[in-house]
Order: C-alpha cells, then sequence, then structure tokens
C-alpha cells in the first residue's frame, strides 16, 4: 500500500502545472524547389512501378 501511495504522489507531483512546460505548436516551413523535385520523381517512379506490377500480372 505505501508503494502505491507513494507512486501517486510521484504521478501527481509530475503531473502538476507548475512542472509541466507549455507546449509550443511546430510553426510549418515552406516546401524548397529540392523537395518538390524529388516528391515529384518519387511519384513518377511509384506509377512507373504500378505500370510495371500491371504489365507484370496482365501476362500471367
Amino acid at each position: 500500500m505505501r508503494y502505491i501511495l507513494s507512486s501517486l504522489l510521484a504521478c501527481v507531483v509530475s503531473a502538476s502545472g507548475a512542472v509541466a512546460s507549455q507546449f509550443d505548436r511546430p510553426i510549418p516551413q515552406a516546401q524548397s524547389a529540392t523537395a518538390e523535385l524529388w516528391y515529384a520523381l518519387a511519384c513518377l517512379s511509384l506509377i512507373a512501378a504500378m505500370v510495371a506490377v500491371q504489365w507484370l500480372v496482365s501476362r500471367r
């Protein structure tokens, strides 16, 4: 019983507002041209892979 009360007290103390820091929301950054290029290449690669799979499956 003593261990339960001490662990409960530790949980209450650690969850109190005085101990917790305030959450700062992350600010989204603009996407760079390089990231857009890599995203476009990834999309085209995914489409090419899907076409290749469809072609291989239809031949069976």
